[in-house]
């Protein structure tokens, strides 16, 4: 039976990360990075589909499980009739390929565990050819290979190596699983002590450069762990989760692949880490943004691989089951084709943000900058999909539009670009902008209903109206934008959460967006309503599982975390909205 989204602990090591449920089991690794073939899919079918499950053999009844301080190191204690045992998994901080170490501790009295290894390649459709050689456990399928050194004899049958061992209190076995390209050497045995202290150092050295404040310091440090975890080390490419396929619609078909970089996060993203104090971060998704979208804005996608590449064409893994029976799942993200205006101001906000933060501006951001305002002079008003790339009709969406003014406001007020530039353009954009923030209000905006709308002459509601006020396009206390957060309040909450848009009623609605939930938040305290968004805060913060992560919604009717986990924007929120709270901080959108 597959897990619960909320049952599952990350680890990970900057390059990609493993899925450990509550019982024991890792059943989902994407090797060697975030976005490769899955060799472990038990998350989106079931054990055949590939896991890694060391636990008791005998029953078990109870499991406390924690991360070791601030780190991403998981400790897994379970309780038998016999004893206790922990065991310990974690992904060590280093510059070669990933591995995953378990270490079995033993608590009290004696315990018998049993390490099962079923790694299945191309997301669970290749068994590979496993062998033992040189005290260790090869298994290999075309370019990769695994390396599993266990600290007793495996046997293999089946496709699978299987190892048990008796455990008495005070003692500690370890189990390593490498990873290597398959004509490279096999990797030798790894020191798991040694790696434990270095990653438990470098995990705790890195958080440590946080000043948190009084309230929120423990949520806001996990969910900036998480982020850490998110960032790709080589390229500081930043993914929106790490998971594929988990459901927004429990049993339904929205089963997205979000194993990618979405220039939509940009601004959020360098938020974050800027108000956090970790600027060389913030600086390297900056330049992973510029390299990405190179040198054609007219040919810049939303989304992109995690090396910058732009190939994310998608199909479906028909031969996986999906989480609890949710099909398609798909690998890939067919959004990454779509026209979303709003992009284009996302990413010259995100360079503002960094510049009112002192990173200083190069000639390759202004460059791009120009470039980027040049596109949407012509593109403006183009239909498009909007931010939740929604595959329907495409349209002029109130938000995406509001986006294009807040770009060019940037443009127009910034003293550097408007010497690189040239008086000929920014005579363009200052009419430009003044064109656009009047269309927008007229078409936008719905007077017989008293709010801003989700598409031009539309009457529906939308959580992405929220970001109205936060990106500057309006002040919070304008009667449109104070009706349009009144309206939100009034029609799309659910459980005392923001719905992205409103319920349909027919059983098969998604959940709560929590992202949406912050964004609330965030506009209350404009509106001087602080206690009412600490509460809203407070609110989506207990959602947590039992080790602080956050998918991308919350299902009210059954109380469970829905979507894919850890969700980057999520936890975004959770740190923008917790230091916006809390203290000054740069502001996306503020002049």
């Amino acid at each position: 039976m597959t897990s619960p989204i909320a049952d599952y602990a990350v680890i990970g090591d900057g390059r990609t990360a493993a899925f450990v449920s509550r019982n024991g089991s890792i059943d989902f690794l994407c090797l060697p990075s975030f976005d490769s073939d899955a060799c472990f899919a038990a998350m989106l079918g079931d054990a055949g589909d590939g896991c890694w499950r060391i636990a008791p053999t005998g029953f078990v009844h109870t499991v406390e499980r924690r991360y070791r301080g601030d780190t991403l190191i998981l400790e897994t204690d379970h309780a038998t009739d016999t004893g206790t045992v922990r065991v310990t998994d974690f992904m060590p901080w280093h510059d070669g390929e990933p591995i995953i170490v378990r270490i079995v501790e033993g608590l009290a009295g004696e315990v018998e565990v049993a390490s099962l290894l079923r790694p299945r390649f191309d997301y669970g459709r290749v068994a590979p050819w496993m062998h033992a050689a040189d005290n260790a456990i090869l298994a290999d399928a075309g370019p990769h290979q695994l390396v599993l050194h266990a600290p007793c004899p495996a046997a293999i049958a089946d496709g699978q190596a299987r190892a048990t061992l008796q455990v008495k209190r005070g003692e500690r076995h370890a189990f390593s699983l490498a990873y290597a390209p398959s004509h490279e050497a096999p990797p030798k045995k790894p020191g798991a002590t040694r790696l434990l202290r270095a990653t438990d150092k470098a995990w705790t050295d890195w958080i440590g450069r946080f000043d948190a404040p009084d309230r929120w310091a423990a949520p806001l440090r996990r969910s900036l762990l998480t982020l850490k975890a998110l960032i790709d080390r080589r390229t500081g490419g930043l993914v929106a989760a790490a998971s594929m396929g988990l459901p927004e619609v429990p049993g339904g078909a929205m089963n997205w692949d979000y194993r990618y970089c979405w220039l939509r996060d940009a601004t959020f993203t360098l938020t974050a880490l800027l108000n956090a104090g970790f600027r060389d971060e913030a600086v390297r998704w900056r330049d992973w943004i510029l390299r990405a979208i190179a040198g054609d804005p007219a040919d810049m996608r939303i989304m992109y691989r995690i090396d910058g590449g732009r190939r994310l064409d998608e199909y479906e893994a028909g031969w996986l089951s999906g989480h609890a029976g949710a099909r398609p799942v798909l690998v890939g993200n067919a959004a990454s084709g779509q026209t979303q205006l709003d992009v284009y101001g996302e990413l010259i906000d995100s360079f503002h943000v960094a510049a009112r933060a002192g990173v200083e501006r190069t000639p390759r951001d202004m460059a791009v900058e120009i470039a980027l305002i040049e596109h949407l002079e012509g593109a403006w008003d183009t239909p498009g999909a909007d931010i939740w790339e929604s595959r329907g009709d495409p349209g002029c969406y109130t938000y995406s539009q509001a986006m294009a003014w807040v770009g060019i406001n940037h443009f127009v007020e910034s003293d550097a670009l408007r010497a690189a530039a040239g008086d000929e353009l920014v005579g363009r954009m200052r009419a430009l902008r003044g064109q656009i923030h009047d269309t927008v209000c007229a078409r936008g905006y719905s007077a017989s209903r008293g709010h801003f709308v989700q598409r031009y002459d539309g009457d529906a509601l939308d959580a992405s109206l929220l970001l109205l006020p936060l990106v500057g396009f309006l002040p919070a206390d304008d009667p449109r934008i104070a009706g349009t957060i009144a309206a939100v309040e009034r029609e799309l909450m659910d459980g005392g959460l923001v719905r992205r848009k409103a319920a349909r009623g027919d059983g098969h609605d998604e959940g709560a967006f929590l992202a949406c939930s912050c964004w609330l938040a965030d506009c209350m305290a404009m509106q001087g309503r602080r206690d009412e968004a600490a509460t809203m805060l407070d609110r989506v913060i207990g959602l947590s599982n039992d080790v602080g992560l956050l998918s991308e919604e919350f299902h009210v009717p059954t109380r469970r975390l829905i979507g894919n986990l850890p969700q980057a924007l999520t936890h975004l929120g959770v740190v923008n909205t917790g230091l916006f709270l809390s203290r000054p901080v740069v502001q996306r959108g503020a002049a």
